[in-house]
């Protein structure tokens, strides 16, 4: 028998995170699964430490909850999480492009153009896993610039945990149309130098609940 680990051996604790995190990004473990932490530390050839730690990290991310006696359950995603996300994300997007406005370079600005036009074409030719590399590359512009890492981690974690979990193989096309519309009017608003207008753009338009629920209700049409 083949008692070799699955996991090599360079940061045990992030290579079982990463197993975990692709294991839902997949739909491998379903929200509102059980993980078993002796099987699981069984198949990965690993103690129970770097599991426990992998998962208290999950927990932090709201991925998962540990439960007593070593139990732990995969989270469901619910609509009031996602308006809150959205609420969320808005107020902390608005911030990052607040601090970020007096450094953009017209270089920047380029680079979000090219990302908006890579992101149509990537759904012209119905490759979501593009659209989605390319959208958070556009966001990912003035988050950096703004020079809060702090800020862009939490950014980042609650856009993995709604569109990460497990991450759809289709989209919504013309939510996707939409977003790409919306980034084209705050590219313009940012190349104009209309700072307010797009601080305010971003939150109250491009992710605002309200403004996007009837794109959300399809996209997620499977939770409550």
């Amino acid at each position: 028998m083949d008692a070799r680990p699955l996991l090599n051996i360079k940061s045990l604790k992030e290579q079982v995170y990463e197993y975990l995190r692709e294991q839902m990004r997949s739909g491998d473990l379903k929200p509102g699964s059980v993980i078993d932490m002796e099987e699981t530390s069984k198949k990965l050839g690993v103690s129970k430490t770097p599991l426990r730690d992998a998962l208290l990290q999950l927990e932090t991310e709201d991925f998962v909850t540990i439960l007593p006696r070593r139990k732990v359950i995969v989270n469901v995603l619910t609509l009031q999480d996602i308006r809150n996300y959205y609420e969320i994300i808005g107020a902390l997007e608005s911030q990052a492009l607040l601090s970020a406005f007096d450094h953009f370079h017209d270089s920047d600005i380029k680079f979000m153009e090219r990302m908006n036009d890579g992101m149509k074409k990537a759904i012209d030719d119905g490759d979501f896993d593009l659209y989605y590399e390319k959208n958070l590359k556009y966001h990912e512009t003035y988050l950096n610039l703004s020079g809060n890492a702090s800020l862009t981690k939490i950014v980042n974690q609650m856009k993995k945990r709604l569109y990460d979990f497990p991450r759809k193989t289709g989209f919504v096309k013309e939510w996707e149309e939409a977003s790409i519309g919306e980034h084209r009017q705050l590219t313009s608003l940012i190349r104009t130098k209309k700072r307010q207008e797009a601080v305010a753009y971003i939150r109250d338009i491009h992710w605002s609940f309200k403004v996007q629920e009837k794109y959300i209700s399809k996209y997620y049409a499977e939770i409550s």
